[in-house]
C-alpha cells in the first residue's frame, strides 16, 4: 500500500481548533444571534483611519515596506513608548501582524523545543497553540479567583524549564487590569530570575478608573506588545507593534522577512492616522457597558468586576454543568464562550461585552432565565 503523501507533522497533532472561532461560525449560521462570543469592538474603524488607508492605496503605496514597518509609524510609537517608560534608547520599536505576530515571533526568537512559557489560566488561548508551533511547552499560572497575576503565584510555577512569563493585562478572557503593585511585583520578579515578561497590553486603552501600568515601566527585562486592532476597530487589518531590546528586535526583523515579509503596507498607514485620535468617549461607552451587565447578572451569577478589556468571567451558577448551560444559550441564540475553551477548568464562562446596548440587556435577561431555570 502506498504511504500517504499528506502524513501530518508532530506539532500539528498538538494543536486544535479555537473553541471561540467554532461560536463565531455557528453565530453566521442564525437568523439573529446575540453574539457575546468574538473580541473584536463593535464600532467600525473611524473615518480619518480610513481614508488614510485608501489614500495609500491610490498614492501607490501598495508594495512591500521595510520588514520592521513604515519609518513614520515607527518613529510615532517610540515616543509614545519613550513619554510612558523614559529610556528607551536599547529597544527598538518594529510592526507586527497583530500582537498574534508579534507572538509568534517572540516564542521562534526566544524558546527551543523542550523549553516552557508561563500562561495565567484563565488565558487567551492563542498562547498555548503558538508555543506548540516552536515545539516548545506551556505550564500555566493559577489566577483564580480575583483573577490577579500576583508575583506569588507565577514564583510557584517557575521551573528550571521556564523560559518566558506571559502576562496580560487588561486581561482576556478575565477584564482584568493590572495594578501598580501587581506590575512593581512581576517585574521584580522577572529581575531576580532573569526570566523576560512578555507584557500582552492590546486592551491597553480599554482601562476603566484607572491609569493602564505596563511592567515595562519597572524593569527592562519585558517585551511589550500592542496593537490596533481594538481601539481603531480594526482587527481584520493585522497591525499590531512590539517594543524589545534592540538586540532581540534585529533577530526577529530576520524571522518576520522569512514569515509574514511586513504588515500590509496601505493599512500601516491608515493606523498611524489614527495614533492621536481621542478614545475616551469609546472608553466611557465600553464602562457604562461593563457596568450595565455586571448589575445585571450580578443576582444570579458570581463575577470579578472587570477593570479593563471588554470581558466578563462569570461563574457558572451552581448545579448547572457547562454542556447544558452552553446549550440551553444556544437554543436562545445567545453565544458566550464557555471557560474550558481558554482555561484548564470548566466552571466559567467568557461573556465580550462589545455589542450594542439593547443586545447586552437581551443577553442579561437570557442569562438571568437559564439560571433561575426559565
Amino acid at each position: 500500500m502506498a504511504q500517504d503523501p499528506f502524513r501530518f507533522s508532530e506539532r500539528l497533532k498538538g494543536i486544535r481548533p479555537s473553541g471561540i472561532r467554532k461560536f463565531f461560525e455557528l453565530g453566521l449560521s442564525m437568523k439573529n444571534p446575540i453574539d457575546l462570543s468574538i473580541g473584536q469592538a463593535h464600532f467600525d474603524a473611524p473615518e480619518p483611519v480610513k481614508q488614510a488607508a485608501r489614500n495609500a492605496v491610490a498614492e501607490g503605496r501598495n508594495r512591500y515596506t521595510v520588514t520592521q514597518g513604515i519609518p513614520e509609524l515607527r518613529e510615532k510609537l517610540r515616543a509614545r513608548y519613550a513619554g510612558r517608560f523614559g529610556d528607551i534608547s536599547g529597544e527598538d520599536v518594529m510592526v507586527t501582524c497583530g500582537v498574534s505576530g508579534g507572538l509568534m515571533l517572540t516564542f521562534m526568537a526566544l524558546l527551543n523545543p523542550g523549553d516552557e512559557v508561563l500562561i495565567p489560566d484563565p488565558y487567551f488561548i492563542m498562547y498555548k497553540h503558538l508555543a506548540t508551533m516552536v515545539s516548545a511547552g506551556t505550564a500555566t499560572y493559577n489566577i483564580y479567583p480575583d483573577f490577579r497575576p500576583t508575583a506569588e503565584r507565577v514564583r510557584a510555577a517557575i521551573t528550571p524549564r521556564t523560559r518566558l512569563i506571559v502576562v496580560n493585562s487588561p486581561s482576556n478572557p478575565t477584564g482584568y487590569a493590572m495594578t501598580e503593585e501587581d506590575a512593581r511585583a512581576l517585574a521584580a520578579l522577572s529581575d531576580e530570575t532573569g526570566i523576560p515578561l512578555v507584557s500582552d497590553e492590546i486592551y491597553e486603552d480599554f482601562v476603566f478608573g484607572r491609569r493602564h501600568v505596563s511592567p515595562r515601566e519597572f524593569t527592562r527585562n519585558c517585551i511589550v506588545l500592542s496593537g490596533a486592532s481594538k481601539s481603531l476597530g480594526m482587527p481584520g487589518w493585522r497591525i499590531g507593534w512590539m517594543l524589545a531590546p534592540r538586540e532581540l528586535s534585529e533577530k526577529m526583523y530576520s524571522l518576520q522577512q522569512f514569515s509574514f515579509v511586513c504588515a500590509p503596507a496601505p493599512l500601516q498607514w491608515g493606523a498611524l492616522a489614527g495614533m492621536e485620535l481621542d478614545f475616551s468617549p469609546h472608553r466611557r461607552d465600553y464602562q457604562n457597558k461593563r457596568d450595565l451587565v455586571f448589575e445585571g447578572l450580578r443576582k444570579n451569577y458570581r463575577a470579578v468586576m472587570p477593570t479593563g478589556s471588554f470581558y466578563m468571567f462569570p461563574e457558572l451558577p451552581a448545579g448547572l454543568d457547562m454542556d447544558r448551560f452552553i446549550e440551553a444559550c444556544i437554543r436562545r441564540e445567545l453565544l458566550v464562550v464557555p471557560g474550558s475553551a481558554c482555561s484548564d477548568r470548566a466552571t466559567h464562562f467568557r461573556l465580550c461585552f462589545a455589542a450594542t446596548d439593547e443586545k447586552l440587556k437581551k443577553a442579561v435577561a437570557i442569562l438571568n432565565d437559564i439560571a433561575t431555570g426559565r
